[in-house]
């Protein structure tokens, strides 16, 4: 049941990594003004807030993953300049990211950090998030490619997070792969096991983003990741606009003005991609092969360059239970199904 408070539904904080994770659909390329305009509207729009970086997070910028347009430093100059409401986030997965990184960020503004870990390592959050309480940012810690875990295991993991120092604590439907049912078994599980605000944070190759994210708030979760026309990884994330909308009907407050979010949504899909995410069979299967969302594009190029079906090379991936930061892996495995 929806929880209630004075008779009305619980108020529901917005995350919008728009500008984060829409990057991994366009290479990481995103230039100052593209940046600088959907902040400016976003902010207008009095969305929460606004998340930046590299598709991979700070630090991530890299041959093997994609080098990003701008720097981190760039990035978060620009946005911060526009944000005059809006929180201004940041995402970081140590390996990729390091503590120097997380400083440089809380300098240049950024107010919410947060940690990411493969589902089952939330051990390795620890000292990061302890240096983002330190810099009196908000920390966040939150757990990747969640699907790979049972319920149980998810709530013991954000319950470390939670003692590591996490303000608030989550799951990413990394692969598009949950079912309504299957998110409302987990978020249960983790609130109840935590005393901090639980993040759900979805991506649409399956066709049901929104109706995961409803399932969440049902079962506890306080913040909702969401981006404009959904843009994101593979088959994209949750639709913003569209969350907003479903949460007014069901008396869900965000605090959002909704005609300057479609404003938003509108730059969006104009100054942003050149077309909105759509699920096409290879997201699609991406989804039901429990492959990580941003592994679409390496996997188009090597199926191409080497001549395989991409479809096969997904369901193949997902056997050998690959996560993100394994991306050299596509390579191999494409070599073993050209050779069967």
């Amino acid at each position: 049941m929806d929880e209630v408070t004075n008779g009305q539904a619980a108020q529901v904080l917005i995350h919008d990594p728009t500008l984060r994770d829409g990057h991994h659909a366009v290479r990481h390329q995103l230039d100052a003004d593209q940046l600088r305009d959907y902040a400016t509207a976003a902010n207008a729009a009095r969305v929460p807030v606004v998340e930046i970086g590299h598709g991979n997070g700070l630090g991530a910028s890299s041959l093997q993953i994609g080098r990003a347009r701008l720097s981190d430093t760039d990035m978060l100059k620009v946005v911060r300049e526009a944000l005059t409401h809006s929180r201004m986030g940041v995402f970081m997965a140590p390996g990729w990211g390091t503590s120097d990184d997380l400083r440089g960020a809380v300098a240049l503004g950024a107010d919410v950090v947060r940690i990411a870990a493969h589902c089952t390592e939330a051990d390795v959050t620890e000292r990061h998030l302890g240096v983002v309480r330190d810099l009196g940012a908000e920390a966040q810690g939150v757990l990747l490619m969640s699907h790979m875990a049972r319920p149980d295991q998810l709530a013991e993991q954000c319950g470390l997070l939670a003692k590591f120092g996490a303000q608030a604590v989550g799951i990413f439907d990394s692969a598009g792969h949950y079912l309504p049912a299957d998110v409302a078994e987990r978020l249960a599980a983790i609130t109840a096991a935590v005393d901090v605000p639980v993040i759900f944070h979805g991506h649409n190759n399956l066709g049901l983003a929104i109706a995961n994210s409803i399932a969440a708030i049902q079962a506890g979760a306080q913040i909702i990741d969401a981006t404009a026309r959904g843009f994101g990884a593979g088959a994209g994330n949750t639709q913003l606009e569209v969350l907003v909308a479903v949460l007014e009907r069901m008396g869900h407050s965000t605090g959002i003005d909704l005609r300057r979010l479609l404003n938003a949504a509108d730059i969006a899909e104009g100054r942003l991609m050149k077309a909105p995410p759509v699920i096409d069979s290879v997201s699609l299967v991406s989804g039901l092969a429990g492959v990580f969302s941003g592994f679409k594009n390496p996997v188009l190029a090597t199926a191409r360059r080497e001549g395989i079906d991409p479809l096969d090379l997904f369901f193949a991936l997902g056997e050998r239970q690959v996560v993100a930061g394994q991306e050299d892996l596509i390579g191999d495995v494409s070599r073993k199904l050209k050779e069967a």
